[in-house]
């Protein structure tokens, strides 16, 4: 069971269907395009039951919302032990961060959002109880189509791969089933005072 959150103005990625028995896409408004279940909610308020699904799917949720950690604590709440979260998102340290900088001003999606460095995610990840399985980068060309620039993608996947365009972050919630036990006291043990015999000088 995969629940897909959805940014808007943003399409939705296509999923293979192979290993995903139930898919839902959860956004304020109906995506288009879009061709599975949809529900509608906000992703700061999960309109999903706890320990309830497998793996969540963040399609720049994060870059778009108001408060991504809390977007994360929900994510965290409705997933299963070792359920998985997979966040796709931009990199503001690299030439789309730098584009984004001179073409905010446009209102255009999806430079209106908020960035969100994958250094600071994985913070926000490892604190909550996840660890990080799979870092994939991508897109290290400035956004625009108008030069062909695919020497510049094969360099920064060589040379910078910390400045790419778009990163994808696969995390697994871990839960410790230790169980706390009671401590036992030891029986105390009442011992019969010793009875000293004086002395001569005492």
């Amino acid at each position: 069971y995969l629940a897909q959150l959805c940014a808007p103005g943003l399409p939705t990625l296509p999923l293979p269907d192979r290993r995903i028995k139930s898919r839902v896409l959860v956004a304020r408004d109906k995506p288009g395009g879009s061709d599975g279940d949809w529900l509608c909610g906000d992703p700061l308020q999960l309109p999903i039951a706890s320990d309830s699904v497998d793996a969540v799917l963040l399609q720049h949720t994060l870059d778009f919302s108001p408060d991504p950690h809390q977007v994360l604590r929900e994510v965290e709440r409705v997933l299963i032990a070792e359920g998985r979260v997979i966040v796709v998102g931009f990199n503001p340290f690299s030439l789309w961060g730098l584009w984004r900088l001179f073409v905010r001003w446009r209102g255009g999606v999806p430079w209106t959002g908020q960035f969100l460095s994958y250094p600071r995610l994985n913070d926000w990840l490892t604190l909550m109880g996840f660890d990080i399985e799979r870092m994939d980068v991508m897109e290290f060309r400035p956004p625009t189509r108008r030069w062909r620039l695919d020497g510049i993608e094969r360099l920064g996947r060589r040379f910078w791969p910390m400045l790419a365009g778009v990163y994808v972050v696969r995390a697994v919630k871990r839960v410790s089933r230790v169980t706390p036990l009671r401590q036992r006291w030891p029986r105390l043990r009442v011992v019969e005072p010793r009875a000293i015999e004086p002395t001569a000088r005492e």
